[in-house]
């Protein structure tokens, strides 16, 4: 009994006696892993590990999803004649879109399911497929108020989520919003009939707007018209004079930074660029009291658009005199005929 006790002191030592031999090899072994994983880290500057994420979330803001607590798919609770529906782009992303009806086909509108909704898109009424700006999500109160407007003015209205936003599956990239913007042009196209659709986009929905446009024209099939609300001339201008990133501009290698991390994420919306290759009727409509996207990129992109189209009568700039600001020309009692008689000398 005396000899197994002691035998099995001693194979207890002898392990730890192992142990304690092998610790320094472990010790290694992991210090090795983590200069390894430090070094992986720190071969490119700190700069560039932080930016490009910080970037795209302040581009996109799609992870703010407000309002909260709104069912996405009822949207009868928030705007009236209006179906939600969702539209397979590609494996991984559908998007969340409400398809609100002119007023003047509400009465009509209630209690239809969406294929009489689908087919209510080839009835005359002019079609806009709205492309947001960046935050929130198709039910923010600023997105309504200008829907219901362009409702009251008997237009047809797809109020777009792109991926990654509201109930929209996916992650938000400048191609990704393109592909959606196209695939639900395309979608609307094809029901349509006749009736001509209308790209509108509003801030960072201007870049998508015109990517969009430009992927069609190339494509042989140019938008039968496009509206930018408060456009910027490319996402590096907008960027620099963004407000949360004004006062860090005077930092060094801040504006090196920057550019370097939106090159990295592919950012770049060049509306500048995009207007030179188009020919659909283009209107642009700023506030004169903008913050956000200073009227001045407005009137440059118009200068450019104008300049570059073969037709002039084609590309229109109106301003708004200041009470609007960012979100709110849709208040503006002089917008929805602004819109309506643009479309109409254009599309007569």
């Amino acid at each position: 009994m005396e000899m197994d006790a002691q035998d099995r002191v001693a194979s207890w030592w002898d392990m730890v006696v192992r142990n304690l031999r092998s610790f320094p090899h472990s010790c290694s072994t992991l210090g090795r892993k983590i200069a390894s994983l430090y070094n992986s880290f720190t071969s490119k500057p700190l700069k560039e590990h932080i930016f490009p994420p910080l970037m795209n979330m302040l581009i996109f803001f799609n992870f703010f999803k407000a309002p909260f607590l709104v069912d996405l798919k009822k949207p009868e609770l928030k705007i009236p004649h209006t179906v939600n529906l969702y539209i397979r782009v590609e494996p991984g992303v559908i998007l969340g879109i409400w398809h609100t009806v002119p007023s003047c086909r509400g009465e009509d509108a209630k209690g239809k399911d969406r294929g009489w909704y689908e087919a209510a898109l080839h009835d005359g009424n002019p079609i806009i497929v709205y492309l947001h700006g960046s935050a929130e999500h198709r039910a923010a109160p600023h997105r309504l108020e200008l829907v219901k407007m362009l409702s009251d003015g008997g237009f047809h209205v797809l109020s777009v989520d792109y991926r990654g936003y509201g109930d929209s599956t996916g992650e938000p990239t400048e191609e990704g919003l393109t592909a959606d913007a196209v695939c639900v042009y395309e979608w609307t196209k094809a029901r349509s009939g006749t009736t001509p659709v209308c790209l509108w986009g509003h801030s960072l929905g201007t870049g998508v707007a015109t990517n969009a446009a430009k992927a069609l024209e190339e494509k042989g099939f140019p938008v039968d018209a496009i509206i930018l609300e408060a456009p910027f001339t490319n996402i590096w201008v907008a960027s620099i004079n963004y407000p949360l990133l004004k006062i860090y501009r005077k930092l060094p290698g801040f504006l090196r930074a920057l550019m370097d991390a939106l090159r990295k994420d592919k950012i770049v919306f060049p509306n500048d660029e995009n207007v030179k290759f188009l020919s659909s009727p283009l209107l642009i409509i700023h506030g004169e009291d903008d913050s956000t996207v200073p009227l001045e990129f407005g009137k440059k992109l118009y200068e450019i658009a104008h300049n570059a189209y073969r037709n002039k009568e084609r590309v229109k700039m109106v301003t708004f005199p200041p009470g609007f600001q960012h979100n709110f020309l849709c208040r503006s009692p002089t917008l929805i005929n602004t819109v309506r008689d643009f479309l109409s000398e254009q599309w007569a």
